[in-house]
């Protein structure tokens, strides 16, 4: 269950990304970061939201955001995914589901009554200092990168 709240400190981690290089959330000190979490990388839903992310990635950086998307897939399904849609921005894979689950979006799912443990997709807005922002608990798939730009000229 996801316990964060806006104005909370982000929780920081470390991974590996599709590329196996290590990656943390002090990398991006300094920067607005769109941290998404995905269940996993190629199903259609976490696709679609990637693709709309990868597509408003200019001006996502236009308006000073860095993307970084976090799943339980291994690297190589990680790169795999980077690699056929295209993806300009890191991708962590959280195979021990540590990450997903600080951030309380590694928590029980339904689907056609059968309830399972799964990834919430999950997006969280961090500001320059590490503080979360906004959190988008049902992000729009095929729009979520107009609903974060859309947020931030609030």
């Amino acid at each position: 269950m996801i316990t964060l709240k806006e104005g909370d400190k982000a929780p920081a981690f470390t991974g590996t990304d599709q590329d196996g290089k290590k990656i943390s959330l002090a990398d991006y000190k300094g920067k607005k970061l769109v941290l998404y979490f995905y269940s996993e990388a190629g199903s259609p839903t976490c696709t679609i939201e990637s693709c709309n992310l990868r597509d408003n990635y200019s001006l996502l950086k236009k308006n000073g955001f860095e993307v970084l998307g976090i799943s339980p897939d291994k690297e190589a399904t990680q790169k795999k995914f980077e690699i056929k849609y295209k993806l300009p921005f890191r991708l962590i894979a959280d195979k021990e589901n540590k990450i997903t689950s600080d951030y309380g979006v590694h928590d029980m799912k339904k689907l056609f009554g059968r309830e399972y443990m799964g990834i919430l997709r999950t997006t969280f807005i961090v500001d320059e200092k590490g503080v979360i922002r906004k959190i988008f608990t049902k992000p729009k798939n095929k729009a979520h990168a107009e609903e974060i730009l859309a947020e931030i000229k609030k």
